[in-house]
């Protein structure tokens, strides 16, 4: 059996315009990414299609930062799958806890958008993750197989093969967040894994990307790609500068 892929990739959320983006693109193409690695990045809309022209043909995968369920109508301010497609996303992501906290994204709206995702082909990066009183009170299990089993809810085995999971602790990301010990994550991760493998099979489950982000940096990036049950790391503020994710992408991999 050969090494397994890693993935590693950021979110530029509401930072980087097209000219900051279209110079930081020039430098993720500088970027030696290791064979096994799966590198990504997603932009902000206005910069999504000068990035995933720059970076077409290079090992870097795009993705959008949000979409609606919808494909085309009245929906003010909103973007649909075919148009993240046609700028040229390979990836959305979903669910992050920015969107459930502050714009009304719903366990059940995820779901939509999953489905939507999957239908115009893209692979969807579903984030979960608990907030601090729910780590508090003891239910991180609860909450993060809730919020897997509605997002996947309706999948058939071909969409398993296209979704990618990011297990997020609220309480972990921003700037006051802290991240999880790695023996926290390995059992968050494990347990997803076992519920995974209950709702599609052993194989099925082990070919499901489940992603550690919350504080990720240089100096503990190696510690989560290190355990069995993570396939790689979603960074926030420490990888938008180009050299920090490269940096990141060496450490993960020695």
């Amino acid at each position: 059996m050969g090494q397994k892929p890693i993935w590693i990739g950021t979110s530029w959320k509401m930072n980087k315009g097209p000219a900051a983006a279209r110079e930081a693109a020039e430098q993720l193409a500088d970027i030696a990414v290791p064979a096994n690695v799966v590198p990504f990045v997603i932009p902000p809309f206005t910069s999504l299609e000068a990035v995933a022209k720059r970076l077409e043909n290079s090992p870097w995968r795009i993705g959008a930062q949000n979409m609606h369920w919808e494909e085309h109508g009245a929906w003010t301010g909103e973007v649909s799958p075919s148009m993240v497609r046609e700028c040229g996303a390979a990836i959305v992501e979903l669910g992050h806890s920015e969107r459930r906290e502050h714009f009304g994204e719903t366990d059940f709206t995820v779901n939509l958008k999953v489905r939507a995702a999957l239908r115009h082909g893209l692979r969807p990066l579903i984030c979960i993750g608990e907030t601090a009183a729910e780590f508090e009170f003891g239910v991180t299990h609860e909450t993060l197989v809730r919020q897997m089993k509605i997002a996947l809810h309706g999948l058939t085995e071909r969409d398993f093969q296209s979704v990618i999971l990011a297990y997020e602790p609220v309480w972990a990301i921003g700037t006051k967040g802290t991240p999880a010990t790695p023996a926290f994550v390995s059992s968050a991760h494990s347990r997803l894994r076992d519920v995974l493998i209950e709702l599609t099979g052993e194989r099925l489950a082990q070919q499901v990307p489940i992603l550690y982000g919350g504080s990720v940096s240089l100096d503990n990036a190696a510690c989560f790609t290190a355990l069995r049950d993570v396939d790689g790391v979603f960074i926030g503020r420490s990888a938008w500068d180009p050299a920090g994710l490269a940096s990141i992408i060496r450490s993960a991999v020695s």
